[in-house]
C-alpha cells in the first residue's frame, strides 16, 4: 500500500478560487489536479494575454479561471469536455436541464479522471456528485478517499425546492424531476466509498445523517475566504438602509423572501440583488419594483457591492456554507441570514439569524439596525473580527488537520480521533 502524504484533488469549476488544490500545494501533498478547464493549460491560457474588456463575458470567465500557486506540471484538464460541458449548461433553462446536466457532467469528468490515475498517491480528494467513478478506482487501488459535500444532500435540495415551487409557482414550474434520483444515488454511493465525508456546516452533517449517510466518517470544516479592504462602518451614508443580496436569483436562495421584505421595509431599507437570474422575464418585472437587479457581476466589481451596501442579506432555503456570507463578514457587514445557509454568523453578535421563510423576521432585524446605529456599528466590528477566524489559512489548518495530514511521520486518517480505514500516511 502506499504510505506517502500525496492527495490526488478533482474539481470541476474554479471552484472557491481552487482553494482545496492550492491548499494541498501549499502544504506540499499536492500530487496531481484534475480539473475540466482553466486559463493555465492549452489554448485558453492565451486568453490570458488579451485585455479582458475585449473578451465576451463567457471568455473573460473563462481566462479568470487561473490556479494559482498550483505548478501547472500538477495540473491536467480536458478542454474539450469542458467547452462541451460550459455548452450543454449554457443552454439549461429550468433545473431540470441543470439536474441532468450535473448527472452527465459529474459522470463524465469522474471517469475521465479515473482513465488518467492517481500519480503515486495514497489518497483522493473529490466533490460530491462529480466523484462515484474515482471512488471506486481509487478504493481498488487502495488509496483513502475524502469526499466534500458541497451542500445538503440532494434529496434534502429536492424537497426543500419543490416546496418552494408550490409556494411560488410563477417563479418555477411544477414539475417532477426525472434526474434528480440519479444525482440521489450518485451521492449515497459516494458516501458509501468515502473513508471520510467534509462537510461544509453543520446543517449539511445534519442532513447527510437524516439522509441516512455515515454520520461516523462526516467532519464538519468551514470553508474561509481572504479578507480585503476594511471598509469604515463607523458612519453610513444618510437615506434608507442599503440591503445587498448576492447569489443566484431562484427559490433556492430564498430571493421571494428578499422580495417580500423589501415590500415590507417600504422606505425603510432599499435592497440591490447580485447574480444571474433564470427566472421567468414576468417576475423579474414583479422583482423591479421593489428590489434592483444588478445582474451577473464580475469577480473585480463585488468588492464595490460590498463597499455601497450596509447590511447584508441572505436568506436561503438551502446551502452548504455560502461563501457569499463569508465574504459580507470580511466586508464588515452585519448579516442577516438562515441556519439553512450553513453561515457561521453568530445570532445577536455579528447579525441576526432568522427562520426561514419569514419575511416578517428579516424586516425587524432591518428596523433594529436602522434604529440603532450603535448596534449596526457594533456588529459591523463583530463582522469584521469573525472574519479573521475564517481565513484561506485557517480553512487551509482546518483541512489539513480533518484529513490527518498535518506534518509528522505517522499521521494517520482520522475521525473524531479515531484512525478510519487502516490507512497511514506517514
Amino acid at each position: 500500500m502506499n504510505r506517502n502524504r500525496k492527495v490526488v484533488v478533482s474539481q470541476l469549476g474554479a471552484r472557491m478560487h481552487y482553494a482545496v488544490p492550492r491548499i494541498m500545494a501549499s502544504e506540499g501533498v499536492l500530487a496531481h489536479f484534475y480539473t475540466d478547464i482553466c486559463a493555465t493549460k492549452g489554448l485558453p491560457r492565451l486568453l490570458r494575454a488579451l485585455p479582458s474588456q475585449t473578451l465576451p463575458p463567457a471568455l473573460e470567465r473563462l481566462a479568470a479561471r487561473r490556479p494559482i500557486g498550483i505548478p501547472a506540471d500538477l495540473i491536467s484538464d480536458f478542454p474539450l469536455f469542458g467547452m462541451l460541458s460550459a455548452f450543454r449548461r449554457l443552454r439549461g433553462k429550468d433545473v431540470l436541464d441543470e439536474t441532468r446536466h450535473a448527472v452527465w457532467a459529474g459522470s463524465s469528468f469522474s471517469k475521465l479522471v479515473a482513465s488518467r490515475g492517481f500519480r503515486g498517491a495514497s489518497g483522493l480528494y473529490a466533490f460530491s456528485g462529480d466523484a462515484l467513478e474515482q471512488l471506486r478506482e481509487a478504493k481498488k487501488q487502495r488509496l483513502w478517499t475524502a469526499v466534500e459535500q458541497m451542500i445538503a444532500p440532494r434529496e434534502v435540495v429536492e424537497a426543500l425546492h419543490n416546496g418552494e415551487v408550490e409556494r411560488f409557482p410563477e417563479w418555477a414550474a411544477q414539475s417532477e424531476n426525472p434526474f434528480a434520483q440519479a444525482f440521489i444515488d450518485r451521492e449515497k454511493a459516494e458516501w458509501e466509498l468515502a473513508d471520510i465525508i467534509v462537510c461544509p456546516s453543520e446543517f449539511v452533517r445534519n442532513h447527510v445523517m437524516a439522509c441516512g449517510g455515515p454520520v461516523d466518517r462526516c467532519v464538519v470544516v468551514p470553508y474561509g475566504v481572504n479578507q480585503g479592504h476594511i471598509y469604515d462602518r463607523s458612519i453610513r451614508a444618510p437615506g434608507p438602509l442599503r440591503v445587498l443580496t448576492v447569489g443566484e436569483v431562484g427559490l433556492r436562495k430564498g430571493s421571494p423572501y428578499v422580495v417580500k421584505a423589501a415590500e415590507l421595509a417600504g422606505e425603510l431599507a432599499v435592497f440591490r440583488m447580485v447574480g444571474g437570474t433564470k427566472v421567468p422575464r414576468s417576475v423579474q418585472e414583479e422583482i423591479a419594483q421593489w428590489v434592483e437587479l444588478r445582474g451577473v457581476v464580475p469577480r473585480s466589481q463585488i468588492t464595490e457591492e460590498f463597499r455601497r451596501a450596509d447590511v447584508f442579506l441572505l436568506p436561503s432555503i438551502c446551502e452548504g456554507s455560502a461563501t457569499a456570507v463569508y465574504e459580507a463578514l470580511a466586508a464588515g457587514l452585519p448579516v442577516i441570514t438562515t441556519e439553512n445557509t450553513g453561515s457561521v454568523v453568530r445570532d445577536g453578535v455579528d447579525g441576526f439569524i432568522v427562520p426561514p421563510r419569514q419575511p416578517d423576521s428579516i424586516v425587524t432585524g432591518l428596523l433594529r439596525l436602522a434604529e440603532d446605529d450603535g448596534l449596526r456599528q457594533w456588529m459591523s466590528h463583530n463582522a469584521a473580527e469573525r472574519a479573521k477566524e475564517y481565513t484561506v489559512e485557517a480553512y487551509g489548518d482546518r483541512l489539513i488537520a480533518a484529513l490527518g495530514l498535518s506534518g509528522g511521520a505517522t499521521t494517520a486518517l482520522q475521525v473524531d480521533g479515531k484512525p478510519i480505514g487502516g490507512y497511514a500516511l506517514a
